[in-house]
């Protein structure tokens, strides 16, 4: 089969790395790909994956593209081409394509619709409310004392959720999205909600439109800092499994969150094949939805891929016909952490065209990977090109292992302002020890 992957970070690079170990891949475009991307290879024939110079976004080029090449799938990455109705688009060019159509995709690009569909099928979140207007808006978080997440409805690359524990952040947090448009569009509405205490994980379903199969618990790390200190960022590292939530508590996510979810998208008429990616709290109360996602996270992608050991051409391919209840899902017990280093700057402003040393000797560890996610080839050398850089990913017999064995490999790659978190999975290993 031929494919298409569609995106250019370190989720994508992981999904490229799991297809090209396909058995049915004989030739693979990663469209626009990064640096890492490009020195893949397929296991059937030792192809290498072809990096195309088209964006994520620029939907009328990547169709071109795939009505000139016609690969056997297109699989979807990214949020915002999801948003954008990418899906609809070649489906209705008789391409087949992996992912959730405009409509399905809406659970992520709108937070309204998501809190509205959580609130008519009873699926547990936190209570909230949407505004358009500034002081209504601040007249419910005086009523929350401010304790409140402010969220832009649309996408905005993962930083449009501020969090408030004060009044007066709240008051800030509400005048930069509904009045001073720091999110643009996006931040037309928001949704306001109560601010849930607890221990946050990723849960990630794979769906084929009546299906839905549960992975194991991840943990991401969305503050820029240690400690969960600094600026929201996209994610700053993670690991899989979380120790938070045993089968018990992932039965009781099914039955109170997906279930519902499945027989609300089957009265609604949504036709969602993909991935939904919930973000959990775990309170007192039980599990809540912090939001949801329409994608694989970044970079749970990555930790969850070097644990699977299905074909996942074959789970996608069951995805987008329909057959996912057939198919069970295995997974390594090995435990798998990710660590992101990032440029100087993220998640605010930072250069580009910084010269990265090491990635030979950190890749040439034992049940090490090194993604990358911001990277780009200049003059026969591979430099930044983006936020977060790369995505360090190492298994291990258990999760002490696996964190010192990614640590291990962070410790061989050098670029100019490289940072990242030393303490990814501390609160799991805290947790873990007697």
């Amino acid at each position: 089969m031929n494919l298409l992957v569609i995106g250019s970070g370190g989720r994508e690079h992981a999904l490229v790395w799991k297809l090209a170990q396909s058995p049915h891949v004989t030739r693979l475009w990663c469209a626009p790909g990064n640096a890492g991307i490009a020195q893949e290879r397929l296991v059937r024939n030792g192809e290498p994956v072809q990096c195309v110079p088209i964006g994520a976004e620029d939907l009328p080029r990547l169709l071109a593209f795939a009505q000139e090449q016609r690969p056997d799938l297109t699989v979807v990455g990214p949020d915002n081409p999801l948003a954008m109705g990418i899906v609809d688009l070649f489906q209705e060019r008789g391409l087949r394509i992996w992912g959730p159509n405009r409509r399905a995709a809406q659970f992520e690009a709108s937070k309204v619709f998501s809190q509205q569909f959580m609130e008519k099928y009873g699926i547990p979140t936190a209570r909230g409310a949407v505004f358009t207007d500034p002081a209504e808006a601040r007249k419910f978080a005086v009523a929350l004392g401010g304790r409140c997440a402010v969220k832009a409805d649309g996408l905005a690359l993962g930083k449009g959720v501020l969090i408030c524990r004060s009044v007066p952040e709240a008051e800030r947090a509400i005048e930069e999205v509904l009045v001073k448009k720091a999110f643009g569009e996006a931040g037309r509405r928001v949704v306001i909600q109560e601010l849930l205490e607890g221990v946050e994980i990723s849960l990630h379903a794979l769906c084929d439109g009546t299906t839905a199969k549960l992975f194991p618990t991840s943990q991401d790390h969305k503050r820029a800092l240690d400690g969960d200190q600094g600026p929201n960022t996209g994610g700053m590292g993670t690991y899989s499994p979380a120790p938070f939530l045993d089968e018990a508590g992932l039965a009781e996510a099914r039955r109170c969150i997906l279930e519902p979810w499945l027989r609300g998208c089957a009265a609604e008429g949504i036709d969602y094949r993909g991935i939904l990616y919930p973000g959990i709290m775990l309170t007192r109360e039980g599990p809540r939805v912090l939001e949801f996602n329409a994608r694989f996270g970044d970079p749970e992608t990555q930790v969850y891929l070097t644990r699977l050991e299905n074909d996942l051409l074959e789970l996608l391919e069951a995805s987008v016909s329909g057959s996912l209840g057939r198919i069970e899902l295995r997974w390594k017990p090995a435990a798998s952490v990710c660590v992101v280093m990032a440029s100087a700057g993220y998640p605010g402003s930072y250069a580009r065209g910084k010269v990265i040393t090491g990635l030979d000797a950190a890749a040439a560890r034992p049940d090490t990977k090194v993604f990358h996610a911001g990277t780009a080839w200049r003059d026969g050398q591979i430099v930044t090109n983006g936020g977060r850089v790369l995505g360090v990913t190492a298994l291990g017999r258990d999760l002490p292992s696996a964190v010192a064995a990614a640590y291990a490999a962070v410790e061989r790659i050098h670029f100019e302002g490289a940072h990242y978190r030393r303490d990814i999975a501390a609160r799991a290993l805290n947790v873990q020890s007697p």
